[in-house]
């Protein structure tokens, strides 16, 4: 019998993971990424225990060995004067949720991801090809898409939309009436500085948190120590005035010196350390009633585009990708499967988009607000911070698809 065949427009970290969990359950996968090179630069990721023991399952977090850390601990400070507010133990992440805690270059999981696709004869990676059209036929779905000059046309039994934010897929999908992606007032500044320009102590194996008025800073060290991944976060910056401008360029190191500037002199330095930097701006949708209709379904952040502030954007595309597989593989009628992994993951991102939502308005108090939220961290201690998150880090323990992937 011929294999089903799954068609994926998107091949970031969603799309990528989706085509691995689909040919471990007998699935051909094409590939359409419009990109004709798969590779960021200056974006890091937090890979929670809901996301790595997914990835480790299929192989990857393997692969990622050298590139990732492990952090031992999230330092959380007050950025006016260094104050430490808490300290996060992350040395026992595998013995309480089942799975490492990690951080990594988007770049290197994505590289990770393309070496284990391309071990499997079964995954077709169609680059530089973007999606132009679709329509559900009697034998699943049938796709049109441009590469270059060429118009294209591919056949297959469903199409999961995993191209990103700005989903293209989400868009012809739903009623331009729901399509309520907004610009969330927040502007993310990334850069990748060199180890030796940075003080020893920006170098701890860590995950370190800087809170303050209308934005916050994370950063933690890479690729063993040669680079420390930086990524600060912006509040009241100011909407994109064009398409263009919806995606990543560059920053005025001037600009966010002058934002920085009553900062402590640490993080000064740390911010002055970057060579360059590229700027996002961040966007976010109101939650999804559906994600499907037929044969085709959305996943990642075309189905519920998150800000980071949970650091749950790539890992929730990988839960996506596990539980959309775990359904098609109890069910072959794809329209009954996805219908499934709808309902299985719905209610759930609604809630971690809420809570990422949330937590950037807390992170970004200021004046008494501020001197509350910092009273209260204290307060909680480092353990029940970290509690705080148990319902994500757990959430793939609860969910089918964990299961499903061990089977394999």
């Amino acid at each position: 019998m011929t294999k089903p065949h799954a068609l994926i427009a998107g091949a970031g970290i969603g799309g990528l993971t989706a085509a691995l969990c689909l040919a471990r359950i007998g699935w051909r996968v094409t590939l359409l990424e419009r990109a004709p090179l798969l590779e960021e630069v200056g974006a890091g990721l937090q890979l929670s225990p809901n996301a790595s023991r997914i990835l480790k399952d299929l192989g990857v977090l393997a692969r990622l060995e050298g590139a990732a850390l492990t952090p031992s601990a999230i330092r959380i400070r007050r950025g006016r004067d260094a104050a430490l507010l808490a300290l996060l133990p992350l040395d026992k992440a595998e013995q309480t949720w089942g799975a490492p805690y990690c951080v990594a270059l988007r770049s290197d999981l994505q590289r990770a991801l393309l070496e284990a696709v391309a071990c499997i004869p079964e995954i077709c990676l169609v680059a530089g090809t973007t999606v132009a059209g679709f329509a559900a036929t009697s034998e699943g779905v049938t796709v049109a898409a441009k590469q270059g000059l060429m118009r294209l046309s591919f056949e297959g039994t469903c199409l999961i939309g995993a191209d990103g934010v700005q989903s293209f897929v989400r868009k012809r999908l739903l009623e331009p009436s729901k399509d309520t992606l907004h610009f969330s007032g927040n502007e993310a500044w990334r850069a990748l500085v060199p180890a030796d320009r940075v003080a020893p102590d920006m170098l701890r194996p860590e995950t370190n948190l800087w809170l303050g008025p209308d934005a916050h800073v994370v950063h933690y060290p890479l690729r063993g120590g040669t680079i420390v991944n930086l990524a600060v976060i912006l509040g009241k910056a100011r909407a994109p005035k064009t398409q263009a401008d919806a995606w990543s360029n560059a920053g005025d190191p001037q600009i966010i010196a002058a934002r920085f500037s009553k900062w402590h002199q640490a993080l000064r330095g740390l911010i002055a350390s970057a060579p360059e930097w590229l700027t996002w701006p961040l966007f976010e949708h109101k939650p999804l009633s559906a994600w499907t209709a037929g044969p085709i379904a959305l996943l990642g952040d075309a189905a519920h585009p998150m800000l980071p502030f949970l650091a749950q954007g790539a890992a929730q595309a990988i839960e996506d990708a596990a539980v959309l597989a775990n359904a098609l593989a109890k069910n072959p009628a794809v329209d009954i499967a996805f219908s499934t992994y709808a309902a299985a993951r719905l209610a759930h991102t609604a809630k971690v988009q809420k809570a990422s939502h949330q937590q950037g308005v807390i992170y970004h108090l200021a004046g008494p607000a501020a001197a509350a939220r910092d009273l209260t961290i204290r307060a909680l201690g480092p353990h029940r911070m970290l509690a705080r998150n148990d319902w994500i880090y757990r959430s793939s323990q609860q969910l089918p698809a964990s299961k499903a992937l061990a089977s394999f």
